[in-house]
């Protein structure tokens, strides 16, 4: 089981209150960890991910073992410590303005 940290907003319009437990089959890469997401919480569909063209939303970033890798390939394989669950995969709302 992986888990996912979601920010606030997400985590309201999935309707959950924690962080969410997923199954994800190998390979274990970030577009898997989406995938899964979307399919166990299909309100999320278009929030994190462009429907059309498959690319993160731009206020969004994504961290693995305190790294951020949201400029990786989506197909790359997440952290040995993400994959088999021991640490988390975090989704986080980005921050701007002045």
């Amino acid at each position: 089981m992986i888990s996912v940290v979601l920010p606030a907003h997400l985590r309201a319009l999935a309707g959950v209150s924690g962080d969410v437990e997923l199954e994800v089959g190998a390979p274990v890469t970030r577009h898997a960890i989406l995938d899964a997401l979307e399919a166990r919480y299909p309100m999320l569909r278009g929030t994190i991910r462009d429907h059309v063209a498959g690319e993160r939303r731009p206020m969004l970033r994504f961290f693995a073992c305190g790294e951020d890798v949201t400029h990786e390939p989506a197909d790359s394989l997440v952290p040995k410590e993400v994959a088999t669950g021991k640490e988390p995969f975090y989704i986080i709302g980005a921050i701007a303005g002045g």
